[in-house]
Parts: C-alpha cells; sequence; structure tokens
C-alpha cells in the first residue's frame, strides 16, 4: 500500500455507481490498496442488482440516491461528504487507481482544484468509436466557447478539492455533469492540471450504461444551456443578429427605392423589415441584461469558493 506522505489530508473517495455488482468490488479494493487511509464511499443509484450488497461486503460505505442519473448522484456526494481531497471515479473497473496518489499529490503540491485523468486505451476496441468521435467534437465546442478545456473531457475520473466541491452548484441530472464540471472549471478560473492513465474494456458482465446518439445529444444540448448561462450577451446578440441580417435584407431594397422614387413600396414588406429590427434590439437588450446579471452571480459564486483555503495551505484545507 502506498501512503500519502500527509496523512493529516482527509481523503474520500467517491463512486457513483448503477448496477455494478460485477466491478465495484475490484474498484473499491484497488482504491483502498492504492490510498491507504483513504474513506471510500459507493452511492448506489437505484440498482436493482447486487451492487451496495458487494460494496458494503468489500469494505465500502454505502448510501443509496434513488433519483437516477450521474448527475444528481454527484450533488448529493459533494454536499454531504466531507473531506479534504474527492477523488471521484466510475465503479465499472476500467480506471487505473494506482495514478490516484499521483493525482492527490499533484493537487496538493500545485493547489489546484482539479486533476482530471485521462484515458489511454490499452487496445484500440477498449472505447467505442462513437464515444471518441463525440469526446472529440464536444472538446472543440467547449474550447470554442469557454476555453481550452482538459483533452479528455468526459473522464469519469477526476480528484477535487475541497473548496471546488463545496463551492459547485451542479443543475445537471446525468452523464453531462463531467461536461458541467469542466465549464466550471473554465468559467471561473480555478487552476486544473491533467494527467494519464491506462484505460481498460468492461470485463466479462459488466455493461455500459451510455447511449452514444441519447447522451451526446444531452450534451451537445447542455453545452449550449450553459453558454446561454454564462455567456447571455454573446448567446442572445448571436440570435438578435439572425433578426437583424433578415430585416436588412428585407428593408435596404427599400430604402433604395424610396430614395430613388420618394415612393414607400410593398408596406407588408416594410413593416415585416421595421418588425424584425425591433425583435433583434429586444434580443439584444435581454442580452445587456442577463449578462449583468451573470457578472453578479459569477461574484457571488466566486466568493463562496474564496471562503475555502486552498489544498496543501494547511494541514486540513
Amino acid at each position: 500500500m502506498k501512503e500519502m506522505k500527509n496523512s493529516s489530508v482527509r481523503i474520500a473517495v467517491l463512486i457513483p455507481c448503477h448496477n455494478e455488482a460485477p466491478t465495484v468490488g475490484k474498484v473499491i479494493a484497488d482504491f483502498q490498496s492504492a490510498l491507504s487511509g483513504a474513506e471510500v464511499l459507493v452511492f448506489d443509484n437505484a440498482s436493482n442488482d447486487d451492487t451496495a450488497k458487494v460494496a458494503r461486503n468489500a469494505g465500502a460505505q454505502v448510501f443509496h440516491v434513488p433519483q437516477k442519473g450521474k448527475g444528481n448522484v454527484v450533488a448529493i456526494m459533494f454536499a454531504n461528504v466531507e473531506a479534504d481531497v474527492y477523488v471521484m471515479v466510475d465503479g465499472d473497473a476500467t480506471y487505473d487507481a494506482s495514478v490516484a496518489p499521483k493525482a492527490v499529490e499533484r493537487l496538493l503540491k500545485n493547489r489546484l482544484d482539479l486533476v482530471n485523468i485521462a484515458r489511454e486505451p490499452v487496445a484500440k476496441d477498449v472505447s467505442r468509436r462513437g464515444h471518441r468521435i463525440g469526446n472529440r467534437m464536444f472538446h472543440r465546442i467547449v474550447r470554442y466557447f469557454f476555453g481550452q478545456p482538459p483533452g479528455d473531457m468526459l473522464s469519469g475520473y477526476k480528484v477535487f478539492s475541497r473548496r471546488f466541491v463545496k463551492s459547485f452548484a451542479s443543475f445537471s441530472s446525468g452523464f453531462e455533469i463531467e461536461t458541467e464540471i469542466l465549464i466550471h472549471t473554465l468559467e471561473m478560473g480555478l487552476p486544473w492540471e491533467e494527467l494519464s492513465a491506462p484505460y481498460y474494456a468492461r470485463p466479462e458482465g459488466s455493461e455500459s450504461k451510455l447511449s452514444t446518439l441519447r447522451d451526446g445529444w444531452r450534451i451537445l444540448r447542455f453545452i449550449v444551456r450553459l453558454y446561454k448561462l454564462e455567456h447571455p450577451f454573446g448567446f442572445f446578440v448571436a440570435i438578435g443578429s439572425g433578426f437583424a441580417a433578415a430585416s436588412l435584407l428585407l428593408g435596404v431594397p427599400l430604402v433604395l427605392e424610396y430614395l430613388d422614387t420618394g415612393l414607400v413600396p410593398r408596406f407588408p414588406t416594410a413593416f415585416l423589415a421595421a418588425s424584425l429590427m425591433i425583435i433583434a434590439a429586444i434580443f439584444g437588450t435581454i442580452g445587456l441584461i442577463l449578462d449583468t446579471v451573470t457578472s453578479g452571480r459569477r461574484e457571488l459564486k466566486r466568493l463562496l469558493y474564496l471562503r475555502y483555503p486552498p489544498p496543501g495551505l494547511t494541514g486540513k484545507s
């Protein structure tokens, strides 16, 4: 077993699970070995197999979360677990526990709020092609709208500081929680780093809960929703610009004809062009107002975040 250098640091290993009876026992044993003294907690998300029983027999504390969805589980975990460092990992036995001590030490040494563990597949057929394509696509979208995210933004293996966990108010309910965590990190300007670790195929008898198309669509919609919340001025001005462009397309020929003849032809078209420009102005105004609200909300989140000292500053953060 590898001992952490700073034994006063409380480490919690959080394992969200839904029907992971074939694998959760191995995950618990691996992290108990890698992080000696860490508290291992399994959050059973409405499983209808023996996940809870297996986890309990393996020595983990088990909590039941009846409302389905990984986002719902993360909200419960972050709200109810007290620790200095939080290691979150899926219960499917695909992640390598041996990198956890290094990730925790990196977080403490560099006073980070997030260490993302990027997946390095041990074989080509470990991850589905659709998942790899979706990950790359979402990475480009997030980079364009929010800034440079980690390379593997949908990894389910992450290490957090206490100040991150206790100041993060999530509102996603499903697998889009991974995206929300990283966008929150980028929007708040929190310090983060990324490490790589081997990524293994699911053991026989274990099935993935992800649907490439359904969950991919949910993540894409969630990114758009977060952009609207975090950058309302850009979002609403973009919509207003479409109405303004349509107004100009309809109205400019009428203006040119009026300047040439002194007459205003096609009154319905002129009325429509004017209405579209008014709508564009309304969207711009909405964007300005919501941008002010968002700035105040971001400042409050920052103040809440600063209530907690950075990891590694003292014996306990």
